[in-house]
């Protein structure tokens, strides 16, 4: 099977199969399959403020998938995402806090606080890059325990220092720092939380996909996670990939900030990130690690989030979650069945 042809198939037999599956544990509830998808279609891409609330959760999904995706290309697997999120969104919040009230130009504010947030990120994902570099420590256990060093620094600073008297979040940012909803600009998604955040994730995830796929420093990064002895014989810097990929897809989970704290709550808060990260690796398995299939992947996760909180009053909304869960079990599962199948 053709490489393009297994990256559209493969998502679409998961995705099919977890929904037939679905489809089953409806009906063993006692209700209609058909009606409880109608309903969360309608209630969701079936009207404007649903649609918003989709593109509001896919935009942070879109980056927090680019984060596993682009360290990927090097055979790293970036679990940190929720804590590179995490302190992202929390330095955003302090610089949005901090500014001083002098800085008018227009876009000064949001950029400084964008820049702090995926600066951030970045070094955090950085810790994890230099332990494997340095010490050979597996990326996925220095992310994992620097996702909780990262909650418990953030709850620390938020609870002993920060936190406005009697509330669990920060000061707002000033307004000067606020990303615009789509609403406000053009009068699309009515009373929902998009923002234009969305249009620079969606950029992001292009300039990842020409940065991989068309530029000499992509292929070097692609050659260094393919044959990384092959790659340093050719004079190609591994180490130097490894760092670069973890840092940037730190400021890319960073980012996803900007649609959190600047365009929809402006402050930080404990719990803010919800998992985000965790479901960002959901995203990058099934769209292969992709950047561009990342944005279709991330809608879809979208959907299924806001869709299981729309049908809430009739069915647990645990089973769109496993709907999340099995389409990735079946990712993986026919991507073996086919690798099996190319060496029979």
């Amino acid at each position: 099977m053709k490489q393009k042809t297994r990256q559209v198939l493969i998502p679409l037999l998961s995705i099919l199969s977890a929904l037939v599956v679905s489809t089953l544990i409806i009906g063993m509830t006692g209700r209609d399959p058909l009606m409880i998808f109608l309903k969360m279609f309608h209630l969701t891409l079936g009207s404007a403020y649903g649609t918003g609330q989709v593109l509001f959760r896919m935009t942070t999904l879109v980056l927090a998938g680019l984060a596993v995706a682009l360290p990927f290309q090097v055979r790293l697997f970036n679990i940190g995402g929720d804590g590179q999120l995490q302190m992202g969104a929390f330095a955003a919040a302090m610089t949005g806090t901090m500014l001083s009230p002098f800085i008018t130009f227009p876009g000064a504010a949001v950029s400084l606080c964008i820049i702090s947030a995926m600066a951030a990120g970045a070094c955090w994902a950085l810790l994890a890059g230099l332990l494997k570099v340095r010490f050979g420590i597996n990326e996925v256990i220095a992310t994992i325990m620097l996702n909780f060093i990262a909650h418990g620094i953030t709850g620390y600073l938020l609870t002993y220092h920060f936190a406005v008297p009697s509330t669990v979040h920060t000061p707002p940012v000033r307004a000067s720092a606020f990303i615009p909803a789509f609403d406000t600009v053009t009068g699309w998604f009515a009373n929902s939380p998009a923002n234009l955040s969305t249009l620079p994730a969606a950029g992001t995830a292009v300039l990842f996909w020409a940065i991989l796929f068309h530029s000499r420093f992509g292929y070097e990064m692609r050659a260094a996670g393919l044959q990384p002895d092959a790659a340093k014989y050719g004079g190609i810097n591994t180490e130097m990939h490894l760092l670069t990929a973890m840092g940037i897809g730190g400021a890319a989970a960073g980012l996803g900030a900007a649609n959190i704290v600047l365009g929809y709550k402006h402050y930080y808060e404990a719990g803010m990130t919800g998992g985000i990260g965790f479901t960002g690796i959901a995203v990058a398995l099934l769209a292969g690690a992709h950047p561009l299939w990342i944005i279709l992947s991330a809608f879809f996760f979208g959907f299924l989030e806001y869709g299981g909180l729309t049908v809430n009053a009739y069915i647990p909304r645990d089973i769109f979650m496993m709907i999340e869960a099995l389409t990735i079990l079946l990712v993986i599962a026919f991507s073996a069945l086919e690798k099996n199948m190319r060496h029979v």
